[in-house]
């Protein structure tokens, strides 16, 4: 039984959660970044016959991150940039990519940040620069269906140059330059949506890859390769069949010139009770051009593999490998892109040195040689040479908060509860 009265836990998509005390609830911890106590406002008056309360007063105390957390990395070799997606405070970041944070400064200062209402960016988690226009691609996670493109000159609480809608719980974009064509991972129910590179508003995309055949579970990561016509999709496991009606592909059929992608809540109600599962994490491999159910050409899964979690990939079409962000297990795994089955990486990037702390973005730098990781666990971009393997020091660092700094890891709080044994508050993301 609780203390007394819990009181009112109140949490947003953004990572923040507010604790609102009712008369006699306990304190829970402490607040990371809380504001100043406020006074508690009177609660609306209400008759014995109504038992909906609405409360009015302030938060007693906010849980909060007042730092930026790196949920993607990529680099512009032409301005000689690194460009970070900070999911935690809604903004994408820009760095010069020799930026390298002194262990007594507090953080780097960026050369640009775009962020705020107009921009429509929420829990941005997908990113791809342009290499010819230097044009920043940027994907919403799971809260609201946009993925938003800006230029390399702005900045600010600006409007996006193009915003198009996508599916709910849209995660990785790539392009496929020589066909000019756009790749979106959608997690759950798991597909792949591919719309012209140039694609806005709510255009109808080319062709759809979903189905049970396609082994798509939770995708996440996504890394295309047109020289040899594939594509690689990361799964962390979660999948449920649904009965067809439910599938994106039903929504563009019943599209005209503009898609009305289904709303989240009515999805659900086409999934098929009982085929709910957890896969093995794997990546899967198709054709470049595969759509429908297509089963993959090549699955890489199994216990030798050390997937966990994957989450964006990066694939280094000079050397034909393929580098995975393991967020649970912090590290860096390298397989060669032809590999299929439980095979073992040929590297792992690993250890106390390297700083890696819940890597969720990675990417090969192939003009400078170099390897970037964005580190969802710690406000920071880590940067290593190419084929860094083991416990190796990155060469240089990026921080957007001083060293050591707590990072509570919020990200799409879904549901709350108490532990009445610890007196603790949990919190699931």
């Amino acid at each position: 039984m609780l203390k007394k009265a819990l009181g009112l836990l109140a949490l947003c998509a953004s990572g923040v959660l507010a604790l609102i005390a009712l008369p006699g609830a306990a304190h829970f911890g402490l607040a990371h970044g809380a504001p100043p106590p406020q006074a508690a406002q009177p609660a609306a008056a209400s008759d014995a016959s109504k038992k909906t309360v609405h409360v009015t007063r302030a938060p007693e105390r906010v849980v909060e991150d007042t730092y930026s957390s790196f949920s993607a990395v990529a680099v512009d070799p032409t301005r000689n940039e690194i460009v970070a997606e900070d999911e935690n405070r809604d903004q994408i970041i820009v760095y010069g990519r020799l930026d390298n944070t002194p262990a007594q400064a507090t953080m780097t200062e960026p050369k640009r940040v775009i962020g705020g209402r107009n921009t429509k960016i929420s829990e941005n988690c997908g990113l791809y620069i342009d290499p010819f226009s230097g044009d920043i691609y940027s994907v919403n996670g799971d809260t609201t269906n946009y993925m938003t493109v800006w230029t390399p000159e702005q900045k600010g609480n600006a409007v996006p140059t193009r915003a198009l809608n996508v599916p709910h719980r849209a995660f990785a974009v790539a392009v496929d330059e020589p066909d000019k064509e756009m790749f979106i991972t959608i997690e759950a129910p798991a597909a792949v949506v591919v719309y012209p590179k140039d694609a806005n508003g709510q255009q109808v995309p080319l062709r759809i890859l979903e189905g049970d055949k396609t082994l798509l579970a939770d995708a996440h990561g996504l890394a295309v390769d047109p020289k040899n016509g594939v594509m690689y999709v990361a799964n962390q496991g979660a999948t449920a069949s649904n009965t067809g009606d439910g599938g994106w592909t039903h929504d563009v059929k019943a599209a005209g010139s503009e898609v009305e992608w289904m709303p989240d809540t009515d999805r659900w109600r086409y999934l098929v009770p009982g085929t709910g599962t957890f896969l093995p994490p794997s990546i899967t491999v198709y054709p470049l051009k595969a759509s429908g159910d297509t089963a993959p050409i090549r699955v890489i899964r199994g216990p030798k593999t050390h997937l966990d979690w994957p989450a964006h990939i990066s694939l280094d079409a000079e050397r034909n490998e393929l580098y995975v962000a393991n967020t649970v297990t912090n590290e860096i795994l390298v397989f060669r892109a032809t590999d299929n089955g439980d095979v073992a990486p040929i590297r792992i990037l690993h250890g106390p040195k390297t700083g890696l702390s819940h890597p969720h973005g990675v990417f090969v730098d192939t003009k400078n040689d170099e390897l970037v990781a964005a580190n969802f666990g710690n406000h920071s971009s880590t940067i290593y040479p190419r084929t860094a393997t083991g416990d190796v020091a990155p060469i240089r660092t990026i921080r957007a908060a001083p060293a050591n700094a707590p990072a509570p890891m919020f990200g799409n709080i879904g549901a709350l509860t108490y532990d009445t044994k610890r007196d603790q508050v949990l919190a699931p993301n």
